[in-house]
């Protein structure tokens, strides 16, 4: 092999290495993970008598649900596991950085990461 034709192949060989890592590092989260999002998210949705405060307002469970999953949506890349979408979507907002917490019938509030931490050690 000549000289050049040894540079080509060590360029490819890189040039595979990193569109490699890259791909792996981009893979979505697996069913498993899905399924304990989705059943975070259930658990939200499940609060009847509690409300979901973002940014000062109150929302109902039901909203908080579907608002979670569209941001879930727009963060997919970024979630790879449900610790992932509670410390990245469920936990604060992007725009203000202000927790979002839920506010339940009795009137005492708890961190909406909090809740859902504790939800997911229960699973």
């Amino acid at each position: 092999m000549t000289p050049k034709l040894i540079s080509r192949a060590l360029f490819l060989l890189c040039l595979f290495w990193s569109a490699a890592t890259t791909l792996s590092a981009e893979e979505p989260a697996s069913a498993t993970e899905k399924a304990k999002i989705e059943a975070l998210i259930s658990k939200i949705q499940g609060l009847e008598n509690a409300s979901f405060v973002r940014n000062g307002s109150d929302y109902s469970a039901a909203n908080a649900a579907k608002f979670l999953r569209a941001k879930w949506d727009r963060h997919a890349k970024e979630v790879k596991t449900a610790a992932d979408f509670i410390a990245k979507v469920a936990s604060a907002s992007g725009t203000s950085g202000k927790p979002y917490m839920i506010r339940f019938n009795d009137g005492k509030e708890t961190p909406c990461g909090d809740y859902l931490t504790d939800q997911l050690k229960k699973m």
